[in-house]
């Protein structure tokens, strides 16, 4: 009986624990789908405007990725931290951390802003944008450019909530910026006959008005002074967020450049293979966005955790989320190869494009449970604070193994797009592995029973 009744207990724990999970999880994944169903909707009214206008808005934007990282790294670091010092009871440490995460998103704010417009003139052609549309990609970046410190606070800031276990007001915020841009796009490029301005307009109004309900939410909920004579910034809280951000950083340094090389090395392959490429990519986006979902969800809960010196939550927080996504990536897989070639039929017209990136959406579909696996085994280790170990492992996928084998197997092999997507699968599954590895391992496990020791008393 009492055997029954722990194993009975075990379940309910894990069961509430698996609610409070998805709970948080839902809002992300939707405002996760509904920020690519929206950029969908956003290329294609752009699109209506012809070839040019659509390559004057998409030209800059691997160096508007570049940019965005360093807030998407330090709001991670922010995540990490808050949660940790919520899990802990700690009010006055979430206060003190939530002036620094202002504080961080208005200086980087206007350090991004000021290089962002700076640089305008120059990015289309260091792109390899033509002649014909580098004024108006130019015009298009410096527009979107000028309200950076509402994006960066939108970026930390949302971070912040998340990390307080609030990933509703995010989501809702997000749904509400989302469509006022949909709105004024039809008004501005349309309507007014603006154009690729008026689309930029339209963008830039969306960040400010994400920005600035993320802080009117995010003062409420923290309930920190934000007056001056109160403000404090903490030199050992900054450097604590540089220490847990910079690797952060790193990873998405090193992807965003290496996304640029691996489409520099297929764009070689001519036309239509190219279009097919990054159409399937495009296409793909949606099917793993439950993955980003679970890992927002899973860092914040295990912060959480590790604040509470709670080893059996985190334990089982970690193992839920790998389950759930592996169970998530499965189906949306299926549902990806099953209709692949129909999806690739909503892009584009050309049926030799269609049938290519088909083929490649339904080779990827067989590896999308390895790629859920990567993204949330990610969310566990920067639920940990190991963040140096996760660029470690995105620098070996990526560069060793997707850029090198893609430069083999184009330059010097001659292989087709078929192959590239093998190098592609094989960087995820093999990221998968080197996360997977020290996660089943039970002395990867030892520091953490730091946490299980007593709390120091008062």
């Amino acid at each position: 009986m009492r055997a029954l009744s722990r194993h009975n207990l075990k379940n309910s724990y894990s069961m509430t624990l698996l609610r409070t999970l998805v709970t948080l999880s839902i809002p992300t994944i939707v405002e996760e789908v509904l920020a690519t169903l929206l950029q969908y909707v956003d290329t294609a009214m752009v699109g209506q405007l012809g070839e040019q206008a659509t390559a004057s808005v998409s030209i800059t934007t691997t160096v508007t990725w570049l940019f965005n990282s360093i807030p998407g790294a330090i709001g991670t670091a922010v995540l990490i931290l808050i949660s940790k010092a919520d899990g802990a009871g700690d009010r006055e440490q979430v206060k003190k951390l939530s002036q620094q995460a202002l504080f961080l998103s208005v200086i980087f704010g206007v350090l991004l802003g000021a290089a962002s417009v700076g640089l305008s003139p120059f990015v289309p052609a260091w792109m390899g944008a033509e002649p014909a549309i580098q004024q108006q990609a130019s015009q298009y970046y410096f527009i979107v450019s000028l309200p950076m410190v509402f994006r960066c606070a939108s970026t930390i800031l949302g971070a912040a909530l998340r990390a307080i276990q609030d990933t509703r007001t995010p989501m809702l915020i997000s749904v509400a910026a989302n469509g006022l841009n949909i709105i004024l796009n039809s008004l501005l490029i349309y309507a007014a006959g603006l154009g690729v301005a008026g689309a930029a307009i339209a963008s830039a109004v969306s960040y400010t008005l994400s920005g600035i309900l993320m802080f009117v939410f995010f003062r409420k909920k923290a309930q920190f002074s934000w007056k001056w004579k109160s403000f404090s910034v903490e030199k050992g809280l900054l450097k604590e967020c540089f220490t847990v951000g910079a690797p952060v950083l790193g990873t998405s340094l090193v992807s965003c450049f290496g996304y640029v090389v691996f489409a520099s090395l297929v764009s070689g392959m001519g036309t239509t293979v190219f279009a097919a490429h990054s159409i399937a990519v495009t296409a793909e986006t949606i099917f793993y966005v439950p993955g980003y979902g679970l890992r927002t969800a899973t860092s914040a809960l295990i912060g959480n955790a590790r604040g509470e010196r709670d080893l059996r939550k985190l334990k089982t927080v970690a193992w839920l989320s790998v389950l759930l996504t592996l169970a998530l990536m499965c189906i949306s897989g299926l549902a990806l190869f099953l209709g692949a070639n129909p999806l690739m039929g909503l892009f584009s017209p050309v049926e030799e494009v269609v049938q290519l990136g088909g083929e490649m959406l339904q080779l990827v579909a067989l590896s999308e449970p390895f790629f859920g696996l990567m993204v949330v085994l990610e969310g566990v280790f920067y639920g940990l604070g190991r963040t140096r170990y996760a660029f470690l492992v995105e620098t070996i996928g990526m560069w060793g193994v997707r850029i090198l084998f893609t430069f083999l197997c184009v330059q010097v092999w001659g292989l087709g797009l078929r192959e590239v997507w093998y190098c592609m699968i094989a960087d995820n599954v093999c990221k998968a592995i080197l996360l997977l590895a020290p996660f089943l391992r039970k002395s990867a496990w030892r520091e953490e029973k730091l946490l299980q020791r007593p709390k120091p008393s008062a």
